[in-house]
């Protein structure tokens, strides 16, 4: 048994990804380079099933919504990139909305996300969503108290017409500790292909760390329902969080398995 498990290590580690994993970080560590074939076998398997469930949604034209939320740096843009990489970019939509302009905070606080709301046969994947309301907004001083108590009130009831009207709504929260985040700051500071992604809210994340549980906590307390769920990931090792996230999205879809892709 102990001769298959050698056998089964080496065999992944002479592979072509094997080899690749191996020497991309220093110091060499075969422990992690086993861990990232094993992790991209997974990866491929359920984007087969990622395939099925488009395929099942355009078929059936049916409607969802994936959002994901989560501090800064918590890997939210990682796994929509790995979960959208195989799929149909015809019938799919990442949305990222930058600042709110002058009409648009004129107006309705969720007017702007029904627009990117998905047709029949389509996923739309959020990268953060209606909750920046729920927590950067009210952490960073970018909306009063009285528009933050008014989208409390008023955001199950717009997930419940929303899923009510037959859209699919599937909401994930990538959970990284303090020190993850501080690490990969540093990262992203340190790397010049990543530095456009440090942001001024960025910045202050470290500094205002507990304000910002504090707020998640009451998200959670009042946006957990029966209805519209939360999912949090651990997100500190991006590759299992990547899997995990992709599990929860097709246990919530009742695709069906079985279909020709």
């Amino acid at each position: 048994m102990e001769n298959q498990h050698i056998n089964s290590i080496e065999k992944k580690i002479n592979s072509k990804k094997g080899i690749l994993a191996l020497l991309s970080k220093e110091p060499i560590n075969v422990e992690r380079a086993v861990r990232y074939v094993d992790y991209e076998k997974k990866l491929v398997k359920l984007q087969v099933e990622l395939i099925k469930l488009q395929t099942w949604a355009i078929e059936n034209n049916q409607r969802i919504i994936v959002l994901f939320e989560g501090r800064d740096a918590a890997g939210k843009g990682g796994a929509i990139r790995r979960i959208t990489e195989r799929i149909n970019p015809r019938h799919m939509r990442i949305v990222a909305l930058a600042k709110p302009t002058e009409d648009e905070q004129s107006q309705w606080y969720f007017q702007r996300y029904i627009s990117q709301l998905p047709k029949a046969g389509e996923i739309v994947f959020f990268d953060r969503s209606w909750y920046n309301r729920a927590v950067v907004e009210p952490v960073n001083g970018f909306c009063t108290n009285q528009e933050y108590e008014i989208f409390m009130n008023q955001v199950n009831e717009f997930e419940r017409m929303i899923t009510e009207s037959g859209t699919h709504l599937v909401k994930i929260y990538m959970s990284i500790s303090k020190k993850e985040q501080e690490k990969r700051f540093y990262d992203i500071k340190n790397d010049p292909l990543k530095q456009w992604k440090m942001t001024s809210v960025d910045e202050k994340a470290q500094e205002l760390w507990d304000e910002y549980t504090l707020y998640k906590k009451k998200m959670f307390s009042k946006t957990n329902t029966e209805n519209c769920p939360w999912k949090v990931i651990r997100a500190n090792r991006k590759t299992s969080a990547r899997i995990n996230a992709i599990n929860y999205i097709l246990s919530q879809i009742p695709y069906d398995k079985n279909i020709e892709v």
